[in-house]
């Protein structure tokens, strides 16, 4: 009687879904301690979004990045933050032990609520902070109602 390995398809899934974890996180993110030297191309600011009775408001963290250097737009119902954070070559790349901030091109798009007027957003930066305020219509704020007694 010949001996025969259980094949178990699940663990075989599981191996394929680890390695492509495995791919897309060295593809997609920015180097962890590797001394693959500078990384330089896309990279994405961490933003917090929040509302108000008045709007919604977005704030991204840009820091090294100018105010010339992003762009803020809105097109049919979508907010796309743009821009480029630029390596500046004070010191040469041979005297480096470590880098490990990102450099190059960036993008966020978020969807607007429909509650949102988009002729009324006005965007701010200071401190590498970029906040765009979304004005909501006028209809979309509370009302408050005053109850009477009869």
């Amino acid at each position: 009687m010949a001996i025969v390995r259980w094949w178990d398809p699940m663990r075989d899934l599981a191996g394929i879904q680890d390695k492509m974890n495995q791919i897309f996180e060295d593809t997609f993110t920015r180097t962890r301690g590797r001394e693959e030297g500078l990384t330089v191309g896309m990279w994405t600011p961490a933003v917090d979004i929040y509302e108000t009775d008045s709007a919604v408001v977005v704030k991204a963290e840009l820091p090294g990045v100018q105010k010339e250097q992003v762009t803020v737009d809105v097109k049919d119902g979508i907010l796309s933050l743009r821009g480029e954070r630029k390596y500046e070559e004070e010191v040469k790349g041979e005297n480096f032990h470590r880098i490990e901030r990102s450099y190059g091109t960036f993008q966020r798009s978020f969807s607007l609520p429909t509650t949102v007027d988009q002729e009324k957003i006005s965007a701010t930066m200071k401190d590498g902070v970029l906040e765009v305020a979304l004005l909501k219509k006028e209809a979309a704020q509370p009302k408050q109602i005053n109850v009477t007694v009869k």
